[in-house]
């Protein structure tokens, strides 16, 4: 496998035809390995203008030494045949990224573990526009260190703290742990309240000051849509929410909320709030989607990840990590 460069992981992709594919079973396949990166690959990496006009890459960017290989590590050349269903191992261009103005702050770091505060508008991990500009990326570059790998996900409109593996060795431990929802988190959140409203009106989840009310719904994402949408159904998704406080801002009542996560969807604390008539202050997505410009760093997101809380798989010991950093409803 070849190793991450300038903290990239290599893609790992499967040619079309083989009788073990099968989305891509039917698809034809090209003559050539170089035939394949420069019809399919790189036009779906980068988009057609960008591949063949915009950025001088053609298939030759994939021949330095070791720049190319099977899945068993062997070296491949642009002109050997293309083997129908095989892998082939290699580093896609990245295109240029403006940075994000933002730093990561160590919270937390031994020997298998690095738990961080990440910003609002740093993604965690490479996607889409923000391959270079992500967690990931930033600290396995800054830090020297290749294995960087997050253990859950966060989103980047969302601040707060993000778990991360150092080792391979002991990474799978903590993912597991992850997955079958051992690692407790916690979130705060700011919403406006209702227009009129007034200290001692009721809540519209409710709720007493202090008291957890429990929320369940069912969420589907849809494809091509960046909303998540409450369909009829059983509950796939499990909210704990509590009220700690109001407070005045610009003329209005903010409430400061307490949100747990039960279950892990996407977008799963903003939808579940916006069903309840309190949309999230800064929320660029819910109620309304207004198509953010992703490089537009004016209006956060009223949600921090504030704390992570889990027994340690190798260890037994409790371990309870803090955010340090706070929402600011002025900066919605």
């Amino acid at each position: 496998m070849l190793a991450p460069r300038d903290g990239i992981t290599a893609a790992r992709l499967r040619a079309p035809g083989g009788s073990a594919t099968h989305a891509q079973r039917d698809d034809p396949v090209p003559a050539s390995v170089g035939e394949w990166l420069a019809e399919v690959v790189l036009p779906r990496t980068l988009g057609r203008e960008q591949a063949f006009g915009a950025i001088p890459i053609g298939p030759a960017y994939f021949t330095g030494p070791g720049e190319l290989t099977d899945q068993e590590g062997r070296r491949v050349a642009l002109e050997d045949p293309l083997i129908p269903g095989g892998f082939y191992v290699f580093h896609k261009p990245v295109l240029p990224e403006r940075r994000v103005p933002f730093e990561v702050r160590i919270v937390h770091e031994d020997a298998d573990l690095l738990v961080v505060d990440k910003p609002h508008f740093l993604a965690s991990t490479p996607n889409g526009l923000f391959v270079r500009e992500c967690v990931v990326t930033r600290l396995r570059v800054e830090r020297g260190e290749d294995d960087l790998v997050a253990i859950h996900r966060l989103d980047r409109v969302t601040a707060g703290l993000l778990a991360l593996s150092r080792r391979p060795s002991t990474r799978g431990a903590y993912q597991r742990m992850f997955q079958e929802r051992g690692m407790r988190k916690t979130y705060r959140a700011l919403a406006l309240l209702p227009d009129g409203w007034r200290e001692g009106d009721p809540l519209p989840l409710g709720a007493e000051r202090g008291e957890e009310v429990v929320y369940r719904s069912r969420l589907v994402k849809r494809d091509g849509q960046r909303q998540v949408e409450e369909v009829p159904g059983p509950d796939n998704a499990v909210t704990g929410i509590r009220l700690l406080r109001t407070f005045a801002h610009a003329g209005r009542r903010v409430a400061e909320f307490r949100l747990a996560p039960y279950t892990g969807k996407t977008h799963q604390l903003r939808v579940h709030m916006n069903a309840l008539g309190l949309p999230l202050m800064g929320d660029p997505v819910y109620p309304v989607d207004t198509d953010p410009d992703p490089y537009d760093f004016s209006h956060e997101l009223q949600l921090l990840a504030a704390e992570l809380a889990f027994r340690d798989p190798f260890t037994g010991a409790e371990r309870r990590f803090a955010s340090g950093l706070a929402l600011d409803a002025a900066r919605a």
